[in-house]
């Protein structure tokens, strides 16, 4: 795609504008190679709330990066465009986020999830949670109509559902590269059926065009949940620890992701949990978990997908919670998201192939 001229009039040299989208960037949608949809959405939360507000701390963090990536050399230029926020998933978020606070407190003291006060709190939260997934994915599919790739600015990590089920109605089979602390494969995680601990569990049983997750760093998820992972031809687990293990007895992380893409199908999907991360990089996110990579390792495994010749169809950059004492998760998901944008549009040039 050739440079768009909206791109010659913005000055990525000059001061970073606050224009309420993404990095700035002056692109519409409807002439951008990509196209960032927000999902200010946390209802179900079991930790740390706060994520609904990523999205726009995100935003306000954004233009105070600098443009040029050497992994991704003006990439931007292709056009990276902001969509509407829906501030009615926000707006629903916290109304039923005050809900869903009595149900977890109830069951944490022991209380069944099929009293009759809490049942009638989950149903709620569980049509409201639906109703969210419908949104993001019609807002997904309209993108995606277009050509565009979409990538999604979360919310917890409940909210890519609806994109990627927009995907598996593009794409006959592609696979997810799930960067996590956590594996996410826990059933309808305390009553919610569309629980951020719950996504890929959801994708497995409703995308059967997703055919592989490959997923990273994660290192706290149940017992259940790694023989879910073990049983599943569609999932491959990279451990946190066993990533490290690797590298203790002497494989090189440029190895390892080599070996992590191998897994994956020539589509792939990113799906990035913040908290994949070690825990200074987003000390604020709901749930925080000692270990995990820094970020010039993951953006490193991302860049593999890429050089490998792969195509990135979409991504996710869920679970940042922006703090007012510190903006480093701000920080943070901006610059990842940033990287992921360049990465994705470059991928889907057919240039950044290397084997």
């Amino acid at each position: 795609m050739a440079d768009i001229a909206a791109a010659h009039l913005f000055d990525p040299d000059g001061v970073g504008v606050d224009t309420g989208t993404y990095f700035g960037l002056p692109f519409a949608p409807e002439e951008a190679a990509l196209v960032l949809v927000s999902a200010p959405w946390d209802v179900t939360v079991s930790y740390g709330a706060g994520t609904a507000y990523g999205p726009d701390a995100v935003i306000e963090a954004s233009t105070q990066l600098d443009f040029y990536d050497p992994l991704s050399p003006d990439a931007w230029r292709q056009g990276i465009a902001t969509a509407d926020v829906d501030y009615s998933l926000q707006e629903e978020s916290q109304r039923l986020r005050s809900d869903a606070e009595k149900v977890i407190r109830h069951l944490e003291a022991g209380g069944s999830p099929d009293d009759d006060s809490v049942a009638r709190k989950i149903r709620r939260i569980n049509e409201g949670c639906a109703a969210m997934n419908a949104n993001i994915e019609a807002q997904a599919r309209h993108w995606l109509a277009q050509g565009k790739i979409v990538g999604l600015v979360g919310g917890d990590h409940s909210t890519p559902y609806g994109l990627i089920r927009a995907l598996g109605e593009q794409y006959e089979r592609f696979g997810i590269l799930h960067i996590d602390a956590h594996c996410d494969l826990r059933e309808a995680y305390e009553g919610f059926e569309f629980s951020h601990a719950s996504i890929m569990f959801n994708v497995l049983r409703d995308v059967p065009q997703v055919c592989k997750i490959a997923q990273v760093a994660v290192r706290d998820f149940s017992r259940r949940e790694r023989e879910t992972a073990l049983a599943s031809e569609r999932v491959e687990l990279f451990d946190d620890l066993s990533l490290a293990a690797a590298e203790f007895r002497g494989e090189t992380w440029d190895a390892q992701c080599r070996r992590i893409v191998a897994s994956l199908p020539r589509e792939v999907y990113v799906s990035f949990d913040i908290d994949g991360l070690s825990v200074e990089h987003c000390p604020h996110t709901g749930t925080p978990v000692p270990g995990g990579l820094s970020f010039n390792r993951a953006m490193w495994l991302v860049d593999a997908v890429a050089r490998s010749g792969r195509r990135i169809v979409g991504f996710d950059v869920v679970e940042t919670v922006p703090s007012p004492e510190e903006r480093i998760d701000a920080i943070t998901g901006a610059r990842v998201l940033w990287k992921l944008c360049g990465i994705a549009i470059k991928s889907a040039s057919g240039r950044s192939g290397e084997e």
